[in-house]
């Protein structure tokens, strides 16, 4: 059963009532509150230009435990070499443009439409949106954007103009010892290559809400 959230209130129902595609609610806006609500209960905003707000719990969660990320003898190469220079909040907006611009496999458009570029520059402006910055001989050449919630990383997106930019990005939000974990939402061959992992939906509302130490 898909939900539609009521007007003018700030609530969620709960991600175990999720269809087996991970889609929960439509409907709300993309607010500040709403938004980190969203969150705290392990719940994303994904739709296309022109559709309502659709809101995902998916059963299962793409993950990285920071202390299992795997680094291939060639990115402890490249990491070595000191041709990239990472930096974090930056160009949060340049970045969000570069995750947005930059073109997908099998997508013909983008998810991060301008309403959702300025919903998370706004959550940036509040300190609960964070990006990783890669460059190259001065310019932006691959990096990652998310929130930060309870000690986990909530990752959206990430982009590349160069070969390895953006596996850089996540190698070295993991080597900074900050995050319990880091949440890749939905699997690809790219994060599965770096330790990322399937974890179930009630594995990860568990280590999202358990108290920091």
């Amino acid at each position: 059963m898909i939900f539609q959230l009521p007007e003018g209130e700030l609530v969620f129902p709960d991600p175990a009532l999720a269809d087996d595609d991970g889609l929960l609610a439509i409907g709300g806006d993309l607010s500040k509150d709403r938004l980190i609500l969203a969150y705290q209960n392990g719940i994303f905003p994904w739709f296309s230009e022109g559709d309502p707000v659709c809101w995902f719990a998916p059963p299962e969660r793409c993950v990285i435990f920071p202390e299992r990320i795997k680094v291939s003898k060639s990115m402890r190469k490249v990491i070595a070499d000191g041709a990239f220079k990472v930096t974090m909040d930056q160009v949060f907006a340049d970045v969000i443009v570069c995750c947005a611009e930059t073109p997908r496999k099998d997508q013909d458009g983008t998810w991060i439409t301008n309403d959702m570029q300025n919903a998370y520059i706004n959550l940036h402006r509040h300190g609960w949106a964070h990006s990783v910055e890669v460059w190259y001989e001065g310019e932006l050449a691959g990096g990652l954007y998310g929130l930060e919630i309870n000690g986990v990383f909530v990752g959206e997106s990430m982009f590349s103009k160069k070969s390895n930019a953006s596996k850089t990005a996540l190698i070295w939000l993991c080597q900074q010892n900050e995050y319990r974990l880091i949440d890749c939402q939905v699997p690809n061959n790219h994060l599965m290559s770096l330790g990322a992992e399937m974890i179930s939906r009630a594995d990860y509302t568990a280590i999202l809400q358990f108290p920091q130490s």
